[in-house]
């Protein structure tokens, strides 16, 4: 019966998405070849819009996009003129500031609105957002490991664990969003709606409100989603009521 639990909720839809990453081409073949540009979801910013604040996700490049997206945080206060993007990579030093356009595809691919606050909302998460990137603890060269974190995804769920009200999760392939240190077994999930059981990121379950039902193993994850329903499967990721925006 494990066997086929197994089979049923992650090597099946996992091999699936393989399959059909493959055939669509897996995105850019190399880095520098790939597309970075603008996806046209943010209009050119001016200093009298009201404040902004966005959560992207987009595929990774080449196979690891058969089950990974990359997550980042763009923030615009009341009165300022550009855009400020916020990133965590694995080369150099981890934190990155405005290293691409702030709805830029990444490795080609187009990014997805996993959360959009506008006005007075924006206004009052931006300082949690910059407090939270400050004191991300895992900013020193070295510190960054693709697999099981931290990493970029590891990041955006630290931001958004700090924001006044979370309402919103990373999607279920934001591979890392579930790593926690070692000793760190038992925690609220970063929407503070639920608990979180996990072993470093490699296995683990997840009950929340706004998380809903999440089994991790070894970064993948399935599950259920019963606010906004929908299932979570690896490689496909969230299937069900979209996410594309969630404006308070």
């Amino acid at each position: 019966m494990l066997g086929l639990l197994l089979l049923a909720l992650f090597l099946l839809p996992l091999g699936t998405h393989a399959l059909w990453w493959t055939a669509r081409g897996g995105g850019a073949a190399d880095w520098a070849v790939a597309d970075w540009s603008s996806a046209g979801l943010l209009r050119p910013p001016k200093a009298s819009d009201p404040a902004l604040v966005r959560v992207y996700a987009a595929r990774v490049g080449r196979w690891r996009g058969i089950f990974a997206h990359h997550s980042w945080i763009v923030v615009k206060p009341a009165g300022a003129a550009r855009y400020t993007r916020y990133d965590v990579v694995g080369w150099g030093m981890p934190v990155r500031t405005d290293g691409w356009a702030a709805d830029g595809r990444w490795f080609g691919n187009d990014p997805q609105t996993i959360l959009a606050l506008d006005g007075d909302d924006a206004a009052r998460a931006i300082p949690a957002i910059r407090a939270a990137v400050a004191d991300y603890p895992y900013r020193a060269l070295g510190t960054y490991r693709a697999w099981p974190g931290p990493n970029s995804n590891s990041f955006a769920a630290h931001v958004l664990a700090r924001l006044p009200e979370p309402q919103v999760t990373l999607p279920p392939t934001a591979l890392g969003k579930d790593w926690a240190p070692p000793g760190r077994i038992v925690e609220r999930t970063p929407s503070g709606t639920g608990i979180r059981l996990t072993v470093g990121g490699y296995a683990g379950i997840t009950v929340g409100w706004v998380e809903g039902v999440e089994i991790n193993l070894l970064g993948l994850v399935a599950g259920l989603d019963l606010r906004r329903p929908a299932i979570k499967l690896p490689g496909w990721g969230r299937i069900g009521v979209a996410l594309a925006r969630i404006e308070r």
